[in-house]
Protein backbone atom coordinates (compact mmCIF):
# COMPACT_ATOMS: atom_id res chain seq x y z
CA UNK A 1 0.00 0.00 0.00
CA UNK A 2 1.22 3.68 -0.69
CA UNK A 3 1.99 5.18 2.36
CA UNK A 4 -0.45 8.38 2.79
CA UNK A 5 -2.42 10.75 1.25
CA UNK A 6 -2.26 14.63 1.08
CA UNK A 7 -4.88 17.05 1.09
CA UNK A 8 -4.31 20.92 -0.16
CA UNK A 9 -6.44 23.53 2.17
CA UNK A 10 -6.93 26.48 0.24
CA UNK A 11 -8.57 28.77 3.03
CA UNK A 12 -9.34 32.23 3.68
CA UNK A 13 -6.11 33.45 5.13
CA UNK A 14 -3.71 30.81 4.01
CA UNK A 15 -3.12 28.05 1.95
CA UNK A 16 -1.62 24.34 3.75
CA UNK A 17 -0.84 20.97 2.19
CA UNK A 18 -1.16 17.99 5.37
CA UNK A 19 -0.09 14.76 4.41
CA UNK A 20 -1.62 11.77 6.84
CA UNK A 21 -1.48 8.02 7.25
CA UNK A 22 -4.24 5.64 7.00
CA UNK A 23 -5.22 5.97 11.13
CA UNK A 24 -6.04 9.53 9.74
CA UNK A 25 -3.01 10.87 11.81
CA UNK A 26 -1.28 14.00 10.58
CA UNK A 27 2.31 13.44 9.01
CA UNK A 28 3.77 16.46 7.77
CA UNK A 29 1.59 19.92 7.34
CA UNK A 30 2.89 23.26 5.43
CA UNK A 31 1.23 27.01 5.84
CA UNK A 32 1.28 29.69 4.05
CA UNK A 33 -0.85 33.32 4.28
CA UNK A 34 -1.88 35.03 1.54
CA UNK A 35 -2.59 38.94 1.30
CA UNK A 36 -5.46 40.16 2.02
CA UNK A 37 -6.54 42.77 -0.39
CA UNK A 38 -9.39 45.60 0.45
CA UNK A 39 -9.82 48.00 -2.01
CA UNK A 40 -12.57 49.80 -0.40
CA UNK A 41 -14.96 49.29 2.38
CA UNK A 42 -16.72 46.18 2.13
CA UNK A 43 -14.67 45.11 -0.72
CA UNK A 44 -12.22 41.65 0.24
CA UNK A 45 -10.14 40.61 -2.46
CA UNK A 46 -7.03 37.84 -3.12
CA UNK A 47 -4.40 37.56 -5.60
CA UNK A 48 -5.51 33.90 -7.65
CA UNK A 49 -1.48 33.72 -8.89
CA UNK A 50 -0.24 34.47 -5.19
CA UNK A 51 -2.56 31.67 -3.55
CA UNK A 52 -1.23 29.53 -6.96
CA UNK A 53 2.30 30.47 -6.01
CA UNK A 54 1.73 29.10 -2.61
CA UNK A 55 0.04 26.09 -3.04
CA UNK A 56 2.86 24.77 -5.00
CA UNK A 57 5.69 25.80 -1.81
CA UNK A 58 3.47 24.29 0.75
CA UNK A 59 3.14 21.41 -1.27
CA UNK A 60 6.76 20.64 -1.67
CA UNK A 61 7.44 21.66 1.84
CA UNK A 62 4.94 19.14 3.34
CA UNK A 63 6.99 16.67 1.75
CA UNK A 64 10.21 17.57 2.44
CA UNK A 65 8.93 17.65 6.25
CA UNK A 66 7.44 14.31 5.99
CA UNK A 67 10.58 13.18 4.06
CA UNK A 68 8.58 11.46 0.97
CA UNK A 69 8.06 11.59 -2.51
CA UNK A 70 5.25 11.65 -4.92
CA UNK A 71 5.47 7.80 -5.20
CA UNK A 72 4.48 7.65 -1.75
CA UNK A 73 1.31 9.60 -1.86
CA UNK A 74 -1.42 7.66 -3.34
CA UNK A 75 -3.16 10.53 -3.86
CA UNK A 76 -4.13 14.32 -3.35
CA UNK A 77 -7.69 16.01 -2.06
CA UNK A 78 -8.69 19.50 -2.49
CA UNK A 79 -10.81 21.41 0.23
CA UNK A 80 -11.57 25.27 -0.31
CA UNK A 81 -12.69 28.40 1.00
CA UNK A 82 -16.01 28.13 -0.77
CA UNK A 83 -18.20 31.05 -3.08
CA UNK A 84 -14.86 33.06 -3.63
CA UNK A 85 -14.74 33.48 -7.35
CA UNK A 86 -12.27 33.70 -10.49
CA UNK A 87 -12.33 34.47 -13.39
CA UNK A 88 -9.79 33.77 -15.89
CA UNK A 89 -8.65 33.38 -19.33
CA UNK A 90 -8.42 29.66 -20.45
CA UNK A 91 -5.44 30.48 -22.96
CA UNK A 92 -3.46 32.14 -20.88
CA UNK A 93 -4.01 30.69 -17.31
CA UNK A 94 -4.18 34.61 -16.19
CA UNK A 95 -7.00 36.21 -14.30
CA UNK A 96 -8.66 39.12 -15.26
CA UNK A 97 -9.82 40.43 -11.99
CA UNK A 98 -8.67 39.07 -8.08
CA UNK A 99 -10.23 36.71 -6.91
CA UNK A 100 -13.51 38.39 -4.51
CA UNK A 101 -13.96 36.49 -1.79
CA UNK A 102 -16.94 35.26 0.01
CA UNK A 103 -16.89 38.19 2.68
CA UNK A 104 -17.24 41.01 -0.09
CA UNK A 105 -20.47 42.89 -0.20
CA UNK A 106 -20.30 45.02 -3.20
CA UNK A 107 -22.98 42.68 -4.80
CA UNK A 108 -25.18 44.32 -2.81
CA UNK A 109 -26.67 45.97 -5.53
CA UNK A 110 -26.80 42.86 -7.93
CA UNK A 111 -28.40 40.88 -5.27
CA UNK A 112 -31.26 43.58 -4.69
CA UNK A 113 -32.21 43.99 -8.74
CA UNK A 114 -32.44 39.76 -8.89
CA UNK A 115 -34.86 39.96 -5.56
CA UNK A 116 -36.79 42.88 -7.00
CA UNK A 117 -37.66 40.07 -10.14
CA UNK A 118 -40.02 38.54 -8.03
CA UNK A 119 -39.73 36.68 -4.71
CA UNK A 120 -37.05 38.73 -3.03
CA UNK A 121 -34.45 36.84 -1.38
CA UNK A 122 -36.12 33.97 -1.50
CA UNK A 123 -36.44 33.76 -5.54
CA UNK A 124 -34.08 30.92 -6.47
CA UNK A 125 -34.45 29.35 -3.08
CA UNK A 126 -36.42 26.34 -3.85
CA UNK A 127 -34.14 25.00 -6.22
CA UNK A 128 -30.81 26.17 -5.36
CA UNK A 129 -31.56 26.18 -1.42
CA UNK A 130 -30.25 29.29 -0.65
CA UNK A 131 -31.19 32.98 -0.74
CA UNK A 132 -29.95 35.81 -2.76
CA UNK A 133 -27.14 37.18 -1.06
CA UNK A 134 -24.01 38.80 -1.66
CA UNK A 135 -22.13 35.59 -0.23
CA UNK A 136 -22.24 33.54 -2.80
CA UNK A 137 -20.42 32.97 -6.48
CA UNK A 138 -23.05 33.84 -9.08
CA UNK A 139 -23.34 37.98 -8.28
CA UNK A 140 -19.95 37.81 -7.98
CA UNK A 141 -19.26 36.79 -11.36
CA UNK A 142 -21.74 39.10 -12.60
CA UNK A 143 -19.82 41.82 -10.99
CA UNK A 144 -16.34 40.86 -12.84
CA UNK A 145 -18.72 40.95 -16.49
CA UNK A 146 -19.99 44.02 -15.69
CA UNK A 147 -17.10 45.67 -14.46
CA UNK A 148 -13.79 44.68 -15.78
CA UNK A 149 -13.52 45.80 -19.85
CA UNK A 150 -13.91 43.30 -22.64
CA UNK A 151 -14.83 40.38 -20.36
CA UNK A 152 -18.50 39.56 -20.86
CA UNK A 153 -17.50 39.57 -25.08
CA UNK A 154 -14.86 37.46 -24.01
CA UNK A 155 -16.51 35.11 -21.82
CA UNK A 156 -19.82 35.03 -24.38
CA UNK A 157 -17.21 34.09 -27.07
CA UNK A 158 -16.03 30.66 -24.84
CA UNK A 159 -12.60 32.61 -23.31
CA UNK A 160 -12.92 33.17 -19.76
CA UNK A 161 -13.11 30.19 -17.06
CA UNK A 162 -14.96 30.29 -14.05
CA UNK A 163 -13.69 28.40 -10.71
CA UNK A 164 -14.00 28.58 -6.89
CA UNK A 165 -11.12 27.88 -5.81
CA UNK A 166 -10.63 24.43 -6.30
CA UNK A 167 -11.38 24.66 -9.51
CA UNK A 168 -8.36 27.03 -9.66
CA UNK A 169 -6.14 24.90 -7.73
CA UNK A 170 -7.68 21.78 -9.53
CA UNK A 171 -6.87 23.54 -12.82
CA UNK A 172 -3.73 24.80 -12.23
CA UNK A 173 -2.16 21.44 -11.04
CA UNK A 174 -3.64 19.35 -14.04
CA UNK A 175 -2.06 21.47 -16.25
CA UNK A 176 -3.11 24.85 -16.60
CA UNK A 177 -3.57 25.89 -20.34
CA UNK A 178 -1.79 22.50 -21.44
CA UNK A 179 -4.86 20.62 -20.60
CA UNK A 180 -5.98 21.79 -17.18
CA UNK A 181 -8.84 20.00 -16.10
CA UNK A 182 -12.00 22.67 -15.40
CA UNK A 183 -14.21 20.26 -12.93
CA UNK A 184 -15.96 21.30 -9.65
CA UNK A 185 -17.95 19.18 -7.50
CA UNK A 186 -21.67 19.53 -5.88
CA UNK A 187 -20.50 20.70 -2.69
CA UNK A 188 -18.65 23.85 -4.36
CA UNK A 189 -21.56 23.91 -7.23
CA UNK A 190 -23.98 24.28 -4.84
CA UNK A 191 -22.65 27.83 -3.02
CA UNK A 192 -22.75 29.98 -6.62
CA UNK A 193 -26.73 30.00 -6.58
CA UNK A 194 -26.38 28.35 -10.18
CA UNK A 195 -26.45 24.43 -9.23
CA UNK A 196 -29.64 22.64 -8.76
CA UNK A 197 -30.04 20.79 -6.15
CA UNK A 198 -31.51 17.80 -7.22
CA UNK A 199 -30.14 16.84 -10.21
CA UNK A 200 -26.79 18.42 -9.67
CA UNK A 201 -26.32 20.27 -12.77
CA UNK A 202 -26.24 23.98 -13.38
CA UNK A 203 -29.47 25.46 -14.07
CA UNK A 204 -29.84 27.63 -17.31
CA UNK A 205 -32.58 29.80 -16.91
CA UNK A 206 -30.97 31.31 -13.41
CA UNK A 207 -27.60 31.70 -15.20
CA UNK A 208 -29.09 33.36 -17.72
CA UNK A 209 -30.93 35.61 -15.42
CA UNK A 210 -28.25 36.48 -13.45
CA UNK A 211 -26.19 37.21 -16.58
CA UNK A 212 -23.58 34.25 -16.82
CA UNK A 213 -22.93 32.60 -19.92
CA UNK A 214 -22.82 28.75 -18.99
CA UNK A 215 -19.44 28.13 -21.15
CA UNK A 216 -17.70 29.36 -18.09
CA UNK A 217 -18.83 26.75 -16.12
CA UNK A 218 -16.67 23.93 -14.68
CA UNK A 219 -18.37 20.77 -15.14
CA UNK A 220 -20.04 19.20 -11.84
CA UNK A 221 -18.76 15.72 -10.94
CA UNK A 222 -18.72 13.92 -7.43
CA UNK A 223 -16.85 14.43 -4.39
CA UNK A 224 -15.09 11.63 -4.48
CA UNK A 225 -13.14 10.05 -7.76
CA UNK A 226 -10.40 10.57 -9.83
CA UNK A 227 -10.39 14.10 -12.13
CA UNK A 228 -6.71 13.88 -13.35
CA UNK A 229 -3.26 13.65 -12.09
CA UNK A 230 -1.11 16.51 -11.22
CA UNK A 231 1.30 17.66 -13.98
CA UNK A 232 4.56 16.01 -15.02
CA UNK A 233 6.76 19.40 -13.64
CA UNK A 234 4.74 19.63 -10.54
CA UNK A 235 6.03 18.55 -7.35
CA UNK A 236 3.42 15.57 -6.78
CA UNK A 237 3.79 14.76 -10.36
CA UNK A 238 1.80 11.59 -11.58
CA UNK A 239 -0.25 11.53 -8.14
CA UNK A 240 -3.87 11.54 -8.80
CA UNK A 241 -5.91 14.36 -7.40
CA UNK A 242 -9.35 12.60 -6.38
CA UNK A 243 -11.29 14.53 -3.93
CA UNK A 244 -12.92 17.79 -3.80
CA UNK A 245 -14.83 19.53 -0.75
CA UNK A 246 -15.72 22.50 0.21
CA UNK A 247 -13.82 23.28 3.25
CA UNK A 248 -17.08 23.15 5.51
CA UNK A 249 -18.41 20.22 3.89
CA UNK A 250 -14.81 18.58 4.27
CA UNK A 251 -14.68 19.57 7.88
CA UNK A 252 -18.35 17.32 8.65
CA UNK A 253 -16.43 14.60 6.56
CA UNK A 254 -13.04 14.67 8.36
CA UNK A 255 -15.25 14.48 11.65
CA UNK A 256 -17.27 11.79 10.85
CA UNK A 257 -20.76 13.23 10.74
CA UNK A 258 -21.72 10.53 8.28
CA UNK A 259 -25.23 9.85 9.60
CA UNK A 260 -28.62 12.12 9.44
CA UNK A 261 -28.78 14.28 13.10
CA UNK A 262 -24.96 14.81 12.98
CA UNK A 263 -23.48 17.98 13.41
CA UNK A 264 -20.30 19.32 13.54
CA UNK A 265 -18.96 23.50 13.97
CA UNK A 266 -15.71 24.67 12.46
CA UNK A 267 -14.09 27.47 14.16
CA UNK A 268 -12.25 29.58 11.34
CA UNK A 269 -12.52 32.86 9.26
CA UNK A 270 -16.28 32.36 10.44
CA UNK A 271 -18.47 29.71 11.78
CA UNK A 272 -19.99 27.31 10.20
CA UNK A 273 -22.23 24.75 11.87
CA UNK A 274 -23.73 21.46 9.55
CA UNK A 275 -25.77 19.23 10.44
CA UNK A 276 -26.30 15.98 7.98
CA UNK A 277 -29.65 15.73 6.52
CA UNK A 278 -29.33 12.47 4.60
CA UNK A 279 -30.56 11.84 1.47
CA UNK A 280 -32.98 14.56 2.54
CA UNK A 281 -33.03 17.93 1.10
CA UNK A 282 -34.54 20.25 4.06
CA UNK A 283 -35.81 23.82 2.71
CA UNK A 284 -34.95 25.80 5.81
CA UNK A 285 -37.67 28.54 7.20
CA UNK A 286 -35.15 29.81 10.06
CA UNK A 287 -32.48 31.61 7.52
CA UNK A 288 -30.36 28.36 7.13
CA UNK A 289 -28.80 27.02 3.88
CA UNK A 290 -29.51 24.12 2.16
CA UNK A 291 -26.26 22.43 1.04
CA UNK A 292 -24.64 19.21 -0.62
CA UNK A 293 -23.12 17.91 2.26
CA UNK A 294 -21.22 15.00 0.05
CA UNK A 295 -21.62 12.99 -2.76
CA UNK A 296 -19.02 10.32 -2.72
CA UNK A 297 -18.59 8.32 -6.24
CA UNK A 298 -21.97 7.26 -7.64
CA UNK A 299 -23.36 6.34 -4.20
CA UNK A 300 -26.48 9.03 -3.04
CA UNK A 301 -25.59 12.81 -2.47
CA UNK A 302 -26.05 13.24 1.15
CA UNK A 303 -27.03 16.70 1.96
CA UNK A 304 -27.06 19.33 5.00
CA UNK A 305 -28.23 22.37 6.68
CA UNK A 306 -26.02 24.71 7.08
CA UNK A 307 -25.60 27.94 9.00
CA UNK A 308 -22.60 30.37 8.09
CA UNK A 309 -21.72 32.78 10.18
CA UNK A 310 -18.81 35.48 8.61
CA UNK A 311 -17.40 36.40 10.82
CA UNK A 312 -15.38 34.61 14.07
CA UNK A 313 -11.74 33.94 13.85
CA UNK A 314 -11.58 37.17 11.77
CA UNK A 315 -12.58 39.40 14.56
CA UNK A 316 -9.66 37.81 16.41
CA UNK A 317 -7.75 39.36 13.62
CA UNK A 318 -8.67 42.48 13.66
CA UNK A 319 -8.14 42.74 17.51
CA UNK A 320 -4.62 42.02 16.00
CA UNK A 321 -4.04 44.00 13.33
CA UNK A 322 -6.29 46.88 13.16
CA UNK A 323 -6.04 47.74 16.72
CA UNK A 324 -2.97 46.05 18.59
CA UNK A 325 -4.75 44.97 20.94
CA UNK A 326 -2.83 41.40 21.44
CA UNK A 327 0.29 41.03 19.68
CA UNK A 328 -0.91 37.07 18.45
CA UNK A 329 -4.11 35.33 18.12
CA UNK A 330 -2.84 32.71 20.90
CA UNK A 331 -2.88 36.05 23.56
CA UNK A 332 -6.47 36.67 23.00
CA UNK A 333 -7.41 33.79 25.95
CA UNK A 334 -5.06 35.11 28.66
CA UNK A 335 -6.44 38.37 27.95
CA UNK A 336 -9.96 37.33 28.36
CA UNK A 337 -9.61 35.23 31.06
CA UNK A 338 -8.19 38.40 33.20
CA UNK A 339 -11.74 39.51 34.13
CA UNK A 340 -14.81 37.05 35.09
CA UNK A 341 -17.02 38.45 32.53
CA UNK A 342 -17.61 40.74 29.50
CA UNK A 343 -18.39 43.75 32.14
CA UNK A 344 -21.27 44.09 30.15
CA UNK A 345 -20.09 44.77 26.64
CA UNK A 346 -20.73 42.96 23.86
CA UNK A 347 -18.95 42.85 19.88
CA UNK A 348 -21.69 41.92 17.08
CA UNK A 349 -18.90 41.56 14.61
CA UNK A 350 -21.46 42.81 11.35
CA UNK A 351 -18.21 43.79 9.52
CA UNK A 352 -20.03 42.06 5.96
CA UNK A 353 -23.53 42.33 6.93
CA UNK A 354 -24.99 39.61 8.88
CA UNK A 355 -25.39 35.96 7.72
CA UNK A 356 -27.36 33.11 9.19
CA UNK A 357 -29.81 33.11 10.32
CA UNK A 358 -30.22 36.90 9.87
CA UNK A 359 -29.39 37.84 6.30
CA UNK A 360 -28.70 41.57 6.88
CA UNK A 361 -26.65 42.75 4.10
CA UNK A 362 -27.20 46.37 5.85
CA UNK A 363 -25.98 45.67 9.09
CA UNK A 364 -22.15 46.68 10.17
CA UNK A 365 -20.39 45.95 13.66
CA UNK A 366 -21.11 47.19 16.99
CA UNK A 367 -19.52 47.42 20.10
CA UNK A 368 -22.87 47.90 22.77
CA UNK A 369 -22.65 48.25 26.53
CA UNK A 370 -19.84 50.14 27.31
CA UNK A 371 -19.18 51.74 30.47
CA UNK A 372 -16.01 53.11 32.25
CA UNK A 373 -15.72 49.92 33.51
CA UNK A 374 -15.35 48.26 30.37
CA UNK A 375 -10.91 47.36 29.84
CA UNK A 376 -9.61 45.48 27.06
CA UNK A 377 -9.40 42.54 28.59
CA UNK A 378 -13.52 42.69 28.84
CA UNK A 379 -13.14 43.51 25.50
CA UNK A 380 -11.34 40.63 25.01
CA UNK A 381 -13.71 38.36 26.70
CA UNK A 382 -16.58 40.01 24.16
CA UNK A 383 -14.99 39.07 21.03
CA UNK A 384 -14.76 35.23 21.99
CA UNK A 385 -18.22 35.55 23.68
CA UNK A 386 -19.51 36.35 19.86
CA UNK A 387 -18.18 33.39 18.65
CA UNK A 388 -20.40 31.38 20.78
CA UNK A 389 -23.21 33.44 20.86
CA UNK A 390 -23.73 33.64 16.80
CA UNK A 391 -23.35 30.06 17.22
CA UNK A 392 -26.46 30.01 19.71
CA UNK A 393 -28.18 31.58 16.90
CA UNK A 394 -27.59 28.92 14.85
CA UNK A 395 -27.72 25.92 16.76
CA UNK A 396 -31.44 27.79 17.93
CA UNK A 397 -32.94 27.85 14.08
CA UNK A 398 -30.93 24.64 13.38
CA UNK A 399 -33.47 22.68 16.22
CA UNK A 400 -36.48 24.37 14.66
CA UNK A 401 -35.82 23.20 11.31
CA UNK A 402 -34.66 20.03 12.19
CA UNK A 403 -37.32 19.32 14.88
CA UNK A 404 -34.58 17.52 16.90
CA UNK A 405 -32.46 19.24 19.44
CA UNK A 406 -29.07 18.91 19.23
CA UNK A 407 -27.24 16.92 22.23
CA UNK A 408 -23.65 17.47 21.19
CA UNK A 409 -21.80 19.81 19.42
CA UNK A 410 -18.78 18.40 17.61
CA UNK A 411 -16.00 21.11 16.85
CA UNK A 412 -13.28 21.77 14.86
CA UNK A 413 -10.99 24.63 13.13
CA UNK A 414 -7.84 26.82 14.70
CA UNK A 415 -10.46 28.66 17.51
CA UNK A 416 -10.86 25.26 19.43
CA UNK A 417 -7.49 25.10 21.05
CA UNK A 418 -9.05 28.48 23.16
CA UNK A 419 -10.12 26.18 25.86
CA UNK A 420 -12.11 29.65 27.31
CA UNK A 421 -14.13 29.81 24.78
CA UNK A 422 -15.03 25.74 24.14
CA UNK A 423 -16.56 26.34 27.91
CA UNK A 424 -18.49 29.43 27.27
CA UNK A 425 -19.54 27.69 24.02
CA UNK A 426 -20.98 24.81 25.92
CA UNK A 427 -22.14 27.44 28.77
CA UNK A 428 -24.56 28.83 26.72
CA UNK A 429 -25.69 25.64 24.23
CA UNK A 430 -26.86 23.86 27.41
CA UNK A 431 -25.09 20.85 25.58
CA UNK A 432 -21.49 19.21 25.69
CA UNK A 433 -18.91 20.52 22.89
CA UNK A 434 -16.40 17.95 22.26
CA UNK A 435 -12.94 18.34 20.83
CA UNK A 436 -11.28 15.60 17.98
CA UNK A 437 -7.57 14.74 18.09
CA UNK A 438 -7.40 15.97 14.76
CA UNK A 439 -8.58 19.35 15.23
CA UNK A 440 -8.10 20.52 11.34
CA UNK A 441 -10.46 18.02 9.74
CA UNK A 442 -11.16 20.31 7.13
CA UNK A 443 -7.73 18.88 5.71
CA UNK A 444 -8.72 15.05 7.08
CA UNK A 445 -12.41 15.16 5.06
CA UNK A 446 -10.34 16.10 1.55
CA UNK A 447 -7.69 13.59 2.02
CA UNK A 448 -10.73 11.02 2.48
CA UNK A 449 -12.22 11.98 0.28
CA UNK A 450 -9.59 11.45 -2.04
CA UNK A 451 -8.29 8.25 -0.14
CA UNK A 452 -11.54 6.49 -0.70
CA UNK A 453 -11.74 7.03 -4.65
CA UNK A 454 -8.31 5.56 -4.66
CA UNK A 455 -9.09 2.53 -2.21
CA UNK A 456 -6.96 3.51 0.00
CA UNK A 457 -9.55 3.51 2.77
CA UNK A 458 -12.00 1.18 1.77
CA UNK A 459 -15.16 3.14 3.05
CA UNK A 460 -17.13 5.31 6.01
CA UNK A 461 -16.36 2.66 8.00
CA UNK A 462 -12.83 3.49 8.42
CA UNK A 463 -13.47 7.46 8.60
CA UNK A 464 -15.90 6.75 11.83
CA UNK A 465 -12.63 4.31 13.08
CA UNK A 466 -10.12 6.92 13.02
CA UNK A 467 -11.79 9.51 14.54
CA UNK A 468 -11.44 9.82 18.32
CA UNK A 469 -12.05 12.34 20.99
CA UNK A 470 -9.68 14.62 22.85
CA UNK A 471 -11.29 16.54 24.92
CA UNK A 472 -14.98 17.40 26.21
CA UNK A 473 -16.59 20.46 27.56
CA UNK A 474 -19.53 20.36 30.21
CA UNK A 475 -22.11 23.25 30.45
CA UNK A 476 -21.50 24.89 33.99
CA UNK A 477 -23.58 28.06 33.57
CA UNK A 478 -27.00 27.96 34.95
CA UNK A 479 -30.30 28.13 32.93
CA UNK A 480 -30.93 31.50 34.38
CA UNK A 481 -27.34 33.07 33.77
CA UNK A 482 -27.59 31.53 30.32
CA UNK A 483 -30.94 32.83 29.02
CA UNK A 484 -29.76 36.04 30.76
CA UNK A 485 -26.72 37.20 28.85
CA UNK A 486 -28.13 35.49 25.45
CA UNK A 487 -30.93 38.29 25.71
CA UNK A 488 -28.47 40.71 25.93
CA UNK A 489 -26.95 39.58 22.57
CA UNK A 490 -30.18 39.20 20.54
CA UNK A 491 -30.46 43.02 21.72
CA UNK A 492 -27.05 44.23 21.07
CA UNK A 493 -27.83 42.41 17.35
CA UNK A 494 -31.09 44.64 16.80
CA UNK A 495 -28.26 47.60 17.11
CA UNK A 496 -26.46 46.55 13.98
CA UNK A 497 -29.40 46.46 11.28
CA UNK A 498 -30.17 49.38 8.67
CA UNK A 499 -26.57 50.76 9.20
CA UNK A 500 -25.98 50.69 5.47
CA UNK A 501 -28.69 52.76 3.73
CA UNK A 502 -29.29 51.78 -0.23
CA UNK A 503 -27.80 53.34 -2.48
CA UNK A 504 -29.52 55.72 -5.16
Amino acid sequence: MTSYVAAIDQGTTSTRCMIFSHAGEVVAVDQKEHEQIFPRAGWVEHDPEEVWTNTREVTAGALAKADVSPTDIAAVGITNQRETAVVWDRTTGKPVYNAIVWQDTRTDRICTELGALGGGQERYRGKTGLPIATYFSGPKIRWILDNVEGARDRAEAGDLLFGNMDTWVLWNMTGGPEGGVHVTDPTNASRTLLMDLQTLSWNPDIADEIGIPLAMLPEIRSSSEEYGRVRERGVLAGVPIAGILGDQQAATFGQACLSPGEAKNTYGTGNFVLLNTGTEQVLSKNGLLTTVCYKIGSQDTVYALEGAIAITGALVQWLRDNLGIIGSAPEIEALARSVDDNGGAYFVPAFSGLFAPYWRSDARGAIVGLTRYVNKGHLARAVLEATAFQTREVIDAMNADSGVALTSLKVDGGMVGNELLMQFQADILGVPVIRPVVAETTALGAAYAAGLAVGYWQGEDDVRNNWAKDKEWHPAMDEASREKTYKQWKKAVTRTFDWVEAED
